[in-house]
């Protein structure tokens, strides 16, 4: 028995060694938060202050010294996220990750990003105030990748240091405009559909802007596998190590409609959930200069960002800026394709993928006239002819650096309009709104039109000199409203209006959180902080209740289980609402997942019916479609010699999702809580190793909102019933002018990718629960409040 014992107190000793060993290597690892740090380049003494967040709070005697710090304490909070963002578009994550990542880096390796960076800085006025800053923010981060901590994650790897450089930055941009574009992911499947079923079964899909009944109003007061495209692009972009953008919400409502007469802001970007989350907060304070930014890892200024003078942020404008097209190869030389005016010869181009414990992979790129071919680059694409992809971003002079600068050191509305110009892609819904009581909805992107006749929304053709025709306009024919009448301007990624009789095509998002926003804007006129703070967190649908009651008349009455009885009632008593403990969006969803597998899934396929529910089509066309009783998607075409109704398909729909929900939840619907099946769940990349996943990730918890309300934690919809939420508001983001000072925001898990760090995950349980943090700007607030990191010039 003693030796037993001694065995079990030997093994505990062991394991608590193991513990404190691995406690203790990760403590090594945590960020400084104060004392003194020598950094290169400095010209003066520049003190950050760390608040009770770990927002960076820095004080410098000029700009350059302030970048040179925000490059510093960046990387020390981020340098692992900037190692990740940094090699996506060129294609190197095949370095640390293996074989795994190999198709991730043949596909961006492909369409040209890295060399258009390459282009882009070469192009640079050197001596511009953006260049200087922007070089002096890197050499920050390299020194400290220099001087100091490596991440667990280098270690855990095998990751080698190696400088960062401006290309890296215009990679990094790169990689975020991509994950902006919608074509990719619909264009093909589109196609597919058209192809195979005709055009009578696209009606109900609005393709020509039909369904999208709240739009933005502008004011002037100044046969083929494509589907194999879709599938590829869309696990390329969702198995990421780096999130992509989706959506997101903005409003900014004018002096006129607010309780103490200056302008309220508010935004919250929507981009997929991760850990580290996309943004990094920092305040920068120096002579002439002040502004309170949020950073992309390993971007010197700030997409979304203000300060006592004024205020700016984003939303995806979901403008169509790249297109497929299907080319024709010579029939007797495989290296010509054809076009209108004879035949030309591919561009050829080589790279080399270098892959971690294995060969390198050499990779021939053919290009066209229209851009790189897909074939090859992507896994499963098997059309007979090459397929290219045309992009407005790899396709024109690239000035993202300027503009960035530019946005986040604009003189007045004027100079910050021409600011936004500057961005040809992504297209985006630039919010802005200031002291003065301006307001302001500018987009941004190289619109074009195309001739009549030619769809965008389907695989061109790259032969007849017709569908590659475009027609550019200027940047003033850009939809836009500033200081309109109504007092208010907002975007939810909802279509804009005709300009000049055009409607601009693209892949918006339906009106359901656009209409929200506008009923409650239109409304009320004595808005203050706390309204929007509540508005930013509402989760209702005007949408979602009135469809089904349209529903619910196809259900007969007689024959219905008593479960299924109370579950109606619930439905017909539902308001929109979206709280954890809210039973009616559970029974809607799991009904909406069977109409649309009884509805689609027999004419798309098991594989392309999931790729349709990913795409935002699926959601624009569904209040359309359900109540279309002549839809031909209705008719089952497996079963024949009948012909299904809506009725039939929508009643059947509804008893599989009760049975459905009794398996999975139990039968008694009232533990039917939304909150058991929509669960939140931060994830490292390293979490995805089920040893690691405890220690990484943050999470899980139970979430309110869900697809398109204003909170919108969306969720891909799935036979299990688990609507693990895949992206939502990467901060929650409120600016009041008359009263500065005390505007708030919110991020998702906390400032830090630094496991061991306090603010790690620090502002989880505030997110989850719609709470806010003070954004601080008061030097005696801040110094009070903060630990203090002194920078000093590094001498030699």
């Amino acid at each position: 028995m003693k030796i037993v014992k001694r065995i079990v107190l030997i093994a505990l000793s062991i394991v608590l060694a193991i513990c404190l060993g691995i406690y203790i290597y990760f403590q090594t690892k945590a960020p400084q938060y104060e004392g003194e740090q020598s950094l290169a380049g400095l010209s003066n003494e520049t003190k950050v202050y760390f608040d009770d967040y770990g927002v960076p709070h820095i004080y410098a005697q000029n700009q350059k010294d302030a970048l040179r710090a925000l490059g510093y304490v960046h990387a020390q909070d981020r340098l692992w996220q900037m190692e990740l963002m940094r090699r996506i578009a060129p294609g190197r994550l095949s370095e640390l990750f293996g074989v795994k990542a190999l198709e991730n880096d043949k596909f961006f390796a492909g369409i040209g990003i890295d060399e258009n960076s390459a282009q882009a800085v070469a192009a640079l006025d050197k001596n511009s105030e953006a260049y200087q800053l922007a070089q002096a923010y890197i050499d920050g981060v390299n020194h400290y990748m220099e001087v100091g901590k490596t991440p667990v994650e280098f270690d855990l790897i095998g990751v080698e240091k190696t400088p960062f450089t401006l290309k890296d930055m215009y990679n990094i941009f790169g990689f975020m405009s991509f994950s902006f574009a919608m074509a990719q992911k619909t264009d093909p499947l589109l196609t597919e559909i058209r192809d195979e079923w005709g055009m009578d079964y696209l009606t109900d899909f609005g393709l020509d802007g039909a369904l999208a009944k709240t739009r933005l109003k502008s004011y002037k007061g100044k046969a083929n596998d494509y589907a194999a495209i879709s599938k590829s692009i869309t696990e390329l972009l969702e198995n990421s190590p780096v999130p992509p953008f989706i959506g997101s919400n903005s409003w900014v409502i004018g002096a006129e409609k607010t309780k103490n007469n200056k302008v309220i802001f508010a935004n919250d970007p929507h981009i997929m959930f991760s850990q580290p989350g996309t943004w990094y907060e920092a305040h920068i304070s120096c002579p002439g200069y002040e502004m309170y930014g949020y950073y992309l890892a390993g971007t010197p200024f700030p997409l979304l960002g203000h300060n006592r003078e004024y205020a700016y942020g984003l939303t995806m404008f979901e403008n169509d800026d790249l297109d497929f097209f299907q080319e024709e190869n010579h029939p007797q030389n495989a290296m010509q394709y054809k076009t209108a005016s004879g035949y030309a010869d591919y561009v050829i181009r080589t790279k080399t993928i270098k892959v971690k414990d294995t060969a390198d992979v050499a990779l021939t790129i053919q290009s066209t006239q229209h851009g790189p071919v897909m074939n090859g680059l992507l896994k499963g694409l098997k059309a007979k002819n090459p397929v290219t992809m045309s992009w407005i971003y790899t396709q024109h002079a690239n000035h993202i650096l300027e503009a960035v600068y530019g946005l986040s050191h604009a003189k007045n509305l004027d100079d910050f309009y021409q600011k936004v110009g500057l961005v040809h892609a992504p297209g985006l819904n630039v919010m802005y709104g200031d002291a003065k009581n301006n307001i302001a909805w500018i987009t941004s992107g190289k619109l074009y039109r195309m001739p009549e006749g030619v769809n965008p929304n389907f695989i061109l053709d790259g032969t007849n000199g017709k569908d590659d025709q475009r027609t550019f306009l200027p940047f003033e024919e850009n939809p836009y409203a500033i200081n309109p009448n109504w007092h208010y301007v907002y975007s939810a990624n909802n279509q804009p209006e005709p300009i000049n009789g055009y409607l601009y095509p693209g892949y918006y998002l339906p009106q359901d959180r656009a209409k929200r926003i506008q009923s409650l804007l239109a409304t009320k006129s004595n808005w203050d902080r706390s309204d929007v703070e509540r508005m930013i967190n509402d989760h209702t649908s005007l949408i979602y209740p009135d469809l089904v009651k349209d529903w619910i008349k196809c259900i007969p009455k007689n024959g219905l289980t008593a479960t299924e009885k109370s579950a109606l009632e619930t439905l017909q008593q539902w308001e929109g609402t979206h709280a954890v403990y809210d039973i009616a969006p559970t029974i809607y969803n799991k009904w909406l997942y069977f109409y649309l597998k009884n509805t689609f899934q027999d004419e798309l396929g098991e594989e392309r019916f999931t790729l349709f529910l990913g795409t935002h089509i699926v959601k624009q066309m569904v209040a359309g479609q359900s109540n279309n009783p002549n839809s031909p998607w209705w008719d089952d075409v497996n079963t024949k010699g009948s012909k299904e109704t809506r009725n039939q398909v929508m009643n059947r729909s509804f008893h599989e999702a009760i049975k459905a929900l009794e398996n999975q939840l139990g039968p008694d619907y009232t533990n039917w809580r939304w909150g058991k099946v929509h669960t939140l769940e931060h994830q490292h990349p390293l979490g995805k190793v089920a040893a690691l996943r405890p220690l990484f990730n943050v999470g899980t918890y139970e979430v309110p909102g869900g697809n398109e309300v204003i909170n919108n934690l969306l969720f891909y919809l799935a036979e299990d019933g688990k609507h693990n939420v895949g992206g939502g508001p990467s901060t929650r983001r409120i600016i009041d002018f008359s009263d500065v000072e005390n505007s708030v925001s919110i991020l998702p898990t906390g400032q830090s990718g630094v496991r061991s760090s306090p603010h790690y995950n620090d502002q989880a349980e505030l997110f989850v629960k719609g709470r806010f943090r003070k954004m601080k700007l008061n030097r005696k607030e801040i110094e009070a409040t903060s630990t203090l990191l002194v920078l000093k010039p590094k001498t030699n």
